[in-house]
């Protein structure tokens, strides 16, 4: 996802009421308005504005993995074998596509991506890495770390 600037500055309003929906995107705007003395119309129109903005960049609901059966959480760090611009897209595509990958980070350092993965077991996650990793090439190597314990689990940005 491109780097998004608002077309305005947000204020302190702004920057109240993503605090509030971050946490829960479906607190009426009535609840909104009463917390940061804002009234209902006010609140509407700046999210609209958020969402329309990109600031907002979509409302979900986020659902815990272990009440749909067993699931896994698989960190890999991948290393590619050539670095060229054209090879590095088709491999950030690939691991765009696959729906158990959950994040994809190019990154700086001893490898090229970092990748989160939720599978339901390792046997889908050994068919993955045949898939993402061996038969679709410009793999040098990988390595796979199996979160024990999710301590913590969030995508919220810091405000403030």
């Amino acid at each position: 996802m491109p780097k998004l600037r608002p077309a305005f500055e947000l204020d302190e309003f702004d920057l109240k009421i993503l605090e509030i929906v971050q946490q829960n995107n479906q607190t009426p705007h009535r609840e909104i308005g009463q917390q940061i003395n804002l009234s209902v119309p006010s609140v509407a129109r700046r999210l609209q504005r958020l969402r329309s903005s990109g600031v907002i960049a979509a409302d979900r609901s986020v659902l815990n993995p272990d009440s749909l059966g067993t699931r896994v959480t698989v960190i890999a760090h991948v290393c590619a074998e050539n670095e060229a611009i054209e090879l590095l897209d088709e491999m950030r595509a690939r691991f765009k596509a696959c729906e158990q990958v959950q994040q994809c980070y190019y990154v700086t350092g001893d490898v090229d991506f970092i990748l989160i993965l939720c599978t339901r077991d390792m046997a889908e996650y050994t068919a993955l890495t045949r898939t993402l990793f061996f038969a679709a090439g410009n793999v040098r190597s990988f390595r796979t770390f199996v979160a024990m314990e999710r301590v913590k689990a969030t995508l919220n940005v810091p405000i403030g």
